[in-house]
């Protein structure tokens, strides 16, 4: 037997209206379109959470994103339709959704810091945040992608 879940948004909307507010910050900034929408899906796949990963398939095909580069993200390392800034925000993404295996490594941030500024790479952190904590939103809460 599945049990009903909470919907954060009825419960706490006082929070979920500050997780939109940052949503709505980070459209603004340098990390959007296509690279946004790819970063939310890779880390979405490491955290399991179908309804994010279908949320933002959904918005990369709007941002004209290829089906083919949607099906390679998780094997991105083997695949040759990434740019290397590409390959770097994914890096990023993984050791950061994972941060408790060894953090943000030196080898990666410095491998980052010639694809993206400083504020960029800000920008990123945030986003990449941002998505690990929509995901724990939703698998936590088991919403379902209608």
């Amino acid at each position: 037997m599945k049990v009903k879940r909470i919907a954060i948004s009825e419960q706490d909307p006082k929070a979920y209206k500050a997780m939109f507010g940052m949503e709505a910050y980070l459209g603004t900034t340098e990390i959007t379109g296509v690279l946004a929408d790819i970063v939310k899906i890779r880390a979405s796949q490491i955290n399991n959470c179908a309804y994010c990963i279908e949320m933002h398939c959904e918005e990369a095909l709007k941002h004209g994103e290829s089906q083919k580069r949607l099906f390679a993200i998780a094997a991105w390392r083997e695949s040759p339709l990434f740019t290397d800034k590409e390959r770097a925000a994914f890096a990023m993404t993984e050791e950061i959704t994972v941060i408790s295996d060894k953090g943000l490594t030196d080898a990666t941030y410095l491998e980052a810091s010639t694809y993206f500024s400083e504020l960029e790479i800000a920008q990123l952190i945030m986003l990449i945040g941002v998505i690990n904590t929509w995901n724990r939103i939703a698998v936590a809460t088991q919403l379902v992608h209608e």
